[in-house]
């Protein structure tokens, strides 16, 4: 042991010798370190920076895991150099650990108190985290150092615009484009923060901004295009500015396709109609991106309570369509055999919608000031058995609450109608309308069918007073078709063929939602370079529920779109006993009407293709005793079809969710299966 030691050290002593006048020489040194560790010496505090150093080669070279040991090394020989933290929050925050990096970061912060970057870094880390008023805390002690730095003013910009305050966020981005007008990261993010403000009510000139940011950034050149790609063409979508768009819409499906792209957001992906299998991809991909560096952590339960706990997990919990639709569900549950809990991330707006929720729910967890992990830690504390997403990848989901995997099985259903391509998520509820049985192959999860459909309903809702024509801005005589939709599911095909229908049933109006300014100026446009007359499109301002269902009682047909059809808007129109015809999409998004219309007992409405949907619609708007056929049974429906009979709902999905349990319990993986029929 003595003569090992000794030959240690002389080997040690040799390798210093050796690189003296030379510290860079890598083979050198890495040897030096690997005597070091082995004869259990530390370095000296020299070597102490050069082992970090040395890391940050190994971590440029793509070498993560050696980087991450030389580094621990390095801060075990000299541990209060900040050079040494900041230099292993680089290396942690590539590996993915993105808590651990802004521990270090900020670490290194406290020892280096006049370096700016390693606030920043530490801030840019907590804001992804979530954790926004210590990212807050750490940014502007970065900018109290150095009121130049970009990174900083990037990141505070995009923490008002997570808190919703979207005029800090484009005063914020605008200030990073004054330094540096040639960063495409900016100018995505002040066209983003534009695209939201434009859609919560902003400026008109905010849609157009947009579009130009978005343009701007691509111009400029990003890593990842997709992302801004696909904003670019919701955006466009959204204020029907078709011109191009073809064009547009073929490069995002192209990056999909040849997996060249991890940011284009599935929910924008959809309005592509690409097909299951894309959007799959798409999906697996974009999940893997937005939780990556996440390992669920949580310990296994070992037993469950005497009543299944199911928890329900949205950002929706108030005046929105998801929380319309399962309001009285919620209350319709058997309390006898199920405990039901809500578990929000969303914002308290103080409205009936939302205290009706709570006090449906045996309990409500208030999710919205913790971070992804510690609302999955609340979630798993809370002992629920089965967690079920109802955001998927729509607006503000928090997709990294579910992939640390609080609860036993985990489940999507109803606010995204597709795929979320996460390991994390074990059954999508659906019915076999809008997902065949033979689709499996384009579902990361396992289908389970519903016997009627997916879709519940709240049949508490009120219809208001019916309102006249006039008031509603409608002719006096003629076919009203409805298409009350939002704009940026309309695209110039499916417009060709409204203006065609318009165009063969003499003083028929196209009767549509309004979205922004510039909508009905590019729609007008639109139908008069058809050859139709622009004033018959007529626009219906937003109003509140019961004032809206009732002015569909006005409309004669309510015309669905492709590829992305109506969900909630088909529900509302069936409740209110507007007929509703469609088609039948080759995906998820563009199969809902047709599933309601089968559960509400109008299948006839699915027609096969979208030339007899043309010649369907001009058909019923002469047939004036067929249209009021179809509106008495709807009226009929609501007693009896299985859309409208919410007790009949709870008692399906209830039986799905046993059934699961009962896979999970028989320590089975998660499969596909149907639920018979309930009474």
């Amino acid at each position: 042991m003595t003569s090992a030691q000794g030959t240690g050290k002389g080997a040690i002593a040799d390798l210093r010798r050796r690189l003296s006048g030379k510290p860079g020489d890598g083979p050198l040194l890495s040897a030096l370190f690997s005597a070091l560790d082995t004869f259990g010496q530390a370095g000296t505090p020299e070597e102490a920076v050069a082992r970090s150093n040395f890391a940050e080669v190994l971590r440029r070279q793509g070498r993560l895991a050696e980087a991450e040991a030389h580094h621990r090394k390095a801060l075990a020989w000299l541990p209060d150099f900040g050079g040494n933290h900041y230099n292993w929050g680089v290396t942690l925050q590539a590996l993915g650990r993105l808590s651990e990096a802004a521990a270090a970061y900020g670490e290194a912060a406290r020892l280096m108190p006049n370096f700016a970057p390693a606030p920043c870094n530490q801030g840019v880390l907590l804001r992804e985290l979530g954790r926004l008023d210590e990212a807050e805390v750490a940014l502007c002690r970065a900018l109290a150092l150095d009121r130049a730095l970009v990174p900083a003013l990037l990141a505070l910009a995009a923490l008002h615009r997570d808190r919703g305050d979207l005029d800090l966020a484009v005063a914020g981005f605008r200030a990073c484009l004054c330094l540096r007008p040639d960063l495409a990261e900016a100018q995505a993010n002040l066209a983003l923060a534009l695209k939201e403000r434009g859609q919560r009510g902003g400026p008109d000139e905010d849609g157009g901004a947009s579009v130009i940011g978005f343009e701007r950034a691509l111009r400029i050149g990003l890593p990842d295009a997709g992302g801004v790609l696909a904003q670019l063409v919701q955006q466009r979508r959204h204020l029907c500015r078709w011109g191009g768009l073809g064009a547009l819409s073929g490069r995002l499906v192209d990056l999909v396709r040849e997996g060249r792209t991890q940011q284009v957001h599935p929910w924008i992906f959809l309005g592509e109609g690409a097909g299951p299998a894309l959007e799959r991809a798409c999906a697996e991909r974009y999940s893997g991106w937005k939780v990556r560096g996440i390992q669920p952590a949580f310990p296994a339960r070992t037993k469950r309570g005497p009543k299944l706990r199911i928890g329900y997990l949205s950002a929706d919990f108030h005046e929105h369509a998801t929380a319309v639709l399962i309001a009285e569900l919620i209350e319709r549950h058997d309390r006898g055999r199920f405990e039901i809990i809500g578990c929000s991330y969303g914002p308290e707006d103080g409205g009936g919608l939302r205290r009706r929720l709570i006090a449906g729910f045996d309990r409500f967890l208030d999710l919205s000031a913790l971070t992804d992990e510690a609302a999955a830690r609340s979630i798993h504390e809370a002992e629920i058995d089965i967690l079920v997403d109802l955001k998927g990848h729509t607006q503000n989901a928090r997709p990294g609450i579910a992939a640390h995997r609080p609860a036993w099985l985990q489940v999507q259903w109803l606010g995204y109608p597709g795929t979320l391509g996460s390991p994390a998520i074990d059954y999508v509820i659906a019915d076999p309308v809008v997902i065949p049985a033979d689709q499996q192959r384009f579902y990361s999860e396992r289908i389970v069918h519903l016997p009627d459909s997916y879709q519940p309903n709240d049949r508490k809702r009120v219809i208001g007073p019916s309102p006249d024509r006039a008031g509603c801005g409608l002719p006096a005589k003629g076919v009203v078709f409805c298409a009350f939709n939002a704009p940026y599911k309309i695209g110039p095909e499916l417009f060709g063929r409204w203006c065609r229908i318009l165009e063969r049933v003499p003083e028929s109006v196209l009767w549509l939602l309004e979205g922004s300014a510039e909508v009905a100026v590019n729609l007008r446009r639109a139908a008069a370079d058809r050859g139709l007359a622009p004033e018959r499109l007529v626009f219906a301002p937003r109003l509140p529920g019961p004032e809206h269902l009732a002015r569909h009682r006005l409309a004669d047909l309510f015309l669905d779109s492709s590829p992305v059809g109506a969900h909630t808007t088909a529900s509302d129109a069936l409740w209110a006993g507007l007929p509703v015809l469609t088609v039948a999409g080759r995906s998820f998004a563009g199969r809902v009407a047709a599933s309601l219309l089968h559960a509400a007992g109008l299948p006839d409405l699915v027609l096969p293709d979208w030339n007899a949907y043309e010649a369907a619609a001009c058909r019923l708007a002469v047939q004036p005793a067929e249209l009021a056929a179809l509106k008495l049974r709807l009226e009929q429906a609501r007693a009896t079809a299985p859309l409208f009979d919410t007790d009949r709902f709870a008692r399906s999905i209830e039986a799905a969710f046993t059934a699961m349990w009962d896979i999970h319990a028989a320590g089975e993986p998660p499969r596909a299966f149907a639920v018979p029929p309930q009474g």
